[in-house]
C-alpha cells in the first residue's frame, strides 16, 4: 500500500513541514492505541522522525482496535500497525478473534507479517487506593476489580496474573469488572472499583491520575511467586515477557507506595509488542524506518517519563518476546538496520534467506 506522492502533493506536504524538515517521499498508513499509552507514543515518535528525515509521511489512526489492524496489515489494507505479539500467534492458528479466518488462511496471513522493532506495554500490576486496604494480591478476595476490556488478551492475562499470584478466580473469589479502555479514566477516580489489574509502564499516567483522588498502592508480584516454576511457564506463551524494574527507577514520589517488592525490584508479567509491516514492504523503506527508530532512541526515551521503561532497543529474545512459540520474524531491512548499528538480532527471529 506504499504509494508514491504526486509532484503536487509532495510540494504541498513540503510547504506544510516545519523549517528544515525534508518532505517525505511516500505515504504510509499506520494504526496505534489510544493517546497516553506507550504504544501511541512509540507510533507518533516514528511518524515525526520519519517525516523529518524525508523517509515517509505516516498517516496515524489513533485509538485503533489492534486485533483488527494487525489483520488489516496482513491483508494489505494498512501498511503498518503496532501489534501485541500474541496477535500474530493467534492469527497463525486462527484462534480467538481470528477463528473465522480459518487455519490455512490464518497461517498464510500470519506468515506475511514482519517486525521492524520490539518494545513492551509494561507489566500487569495490582493498583488500589490506600483507603481500600489492599497490600497484597490475596487482599482482593471478595472485592470488585477492573481487569480489562470485555474481550481480548488483556483480560485473559489480567485474570491469569491474579490466579498465579493469589489463586483467585474471577467470578468466584472476586468480581471482575470489564469496560473498554476509554472508560477506565473515570473509574480510576470515582471510587466505584476496589482495585485495578492492568498492564502499564512506569511512572504510569493512570496511577498518577488515581493519585488525584488519594494515596495509591502498587502491588508487585512477590519474588517467590514470580520465580516459581508455574509463573515462569507463562513466559513460554507468545506475548508474555518478564518485567523487572528497580523500584527507585519507577519514577514515583510521595503518595504512591509499592508493596511486595522487599528486595527493591518490581516484578510483573509483561506484554510484548512489535511494530509490524508486511513482508513485501520495500527493503530500503523498512531499513530507513528502522534506522530512524534506532538512531533516535534517546529522544524516544526522553519523550515521556515512562518511555525509559518500555524496552525500546532491547532485542534479547526472552525480554523482547521473540522466538520460541512466537513465529513472528523481523523484516530483512530491519535486521540490516539493527546489525549495521551494532545490535545482535537473534538468529531465530531472522527471516529465511
Amino acid at each position: 500500500m506504499v504509494k508514491a506522492l504526486s509532484l503536487t502533493t509532495a510540494l504541498a506536504l513540503a510547504v506544510g513541514l516545519t523549517a528544515g524538515a525534508a518532505s517525505a517521499q511516500v505515504n504510509l498508513t499506520t494504526a496505534t492505541a489510544s493517546p497516553g499509552s506507550i504504544v501511541n507514543v512509540t507510533t507518533h515518535h516514528l511518524a515525526r522522525v520519519a517525516a523529518e528525515r524525508g523517509i515517509a509521511n505516516l498517516q496515524v489512526q489513533d485509538g485503533a482496535t489492534l486485533t483488527n489492524t494487525v489483520l488489516d496489515v496482513a491483508e494489505g489494507r494498512l501498511d503498518m500497525s503496532e501489534a501485541p505479539m500474541i496477535l500474530p500467534f493467534l492469527l497463525s492458528r486462527a484462534l480467538g478473534p481470528y477463528s473465522a479466518v480459518g487455519e490455512e488462511r490464518g497461517a498464510e496471513l500470519a506468515s506475511s507479517l514482519r517486525a521492524l522493532y520490539p518494545f513492551n506495554a509494561g507489566g500487569f500490576g495490582l493498583f488500589a487506593m490506600e483507603s481500600a486496604n489492599i497490600d497484597s494480591w490475596d487482599d482482593i478476595a471478595g472485592k470488585t476489580i477492573f481487569n480489562g476490556p470485555p474481550r481480548g488478551a488483556a483480560l485473559t492475562n489480567a485474570r491469569q496474573a491474579v490466579m498465579l499470584a493469589a489463586g483467585l478466580q474471577d467470578g468466584e473469589d472476586y468480581t471482575g469488572f470489564q469496560v473498554n479502555w476509554g472508560q477506565l479514566q473515570s473509574l480510576l477516580t470515582d471510587g466505584s472499583m476496589d482495585a485495578f489489574v492492568f498492564p502499564t509502564v512506569h511512572p504510569s499516567d493512570r496511577v498518577i491520575l488515581m493519585q488525584s483522588a488519594g494515596d495509591v498502592v502498587i502491588v508487585s508480584t512477590p519474588r517467590e511467586v514470580y520465580e516459581s516454576e508455574a509463573y515462569q511457564r507463562i513466559f513460554n506463551f507468545p506475548g508474555n515477557i518478564p518485567i523487572e524494574i528497580p523500584v527507585e527507577d519507577m519514577g514515583y514520589s510521595d503518595g504512591i507506595r509499592i508493596t511486595q517488592a522487599d528486595d527493591g525490584i518490581y516484578r510483573a508479567m509483561g506484554t510484548a509488542f512489535a511494530t509490524v509491516v508486511r513482508a513485501d514492504m520495500d527493503y530500503q523503506l523498512a531499513y530507513d524506518l528502522t534506522a530512524a527508530h534506532i538512531e533516535t532512541l534517546d529522544e524516544l526515551r526522553a519523550s515521556t517519563p515512562y518511555a525509559a521503561n518500555a524496552g525500546h532497543g532491547i532485542l534479547d529474545q526472552r525480554l523482547s518476546g521473540f522466538c520460541g512459540n512466537n513465529q513472528l520474524l523481523y523484516h530483512p531491512g530491519a535486521v540490516a538496520a539493527w546489525e549495521d548499528r551494532g545490535y545482535e538480532v537473534p538468529d531465530c527471529a531472522e527471516p529465511p534467506m
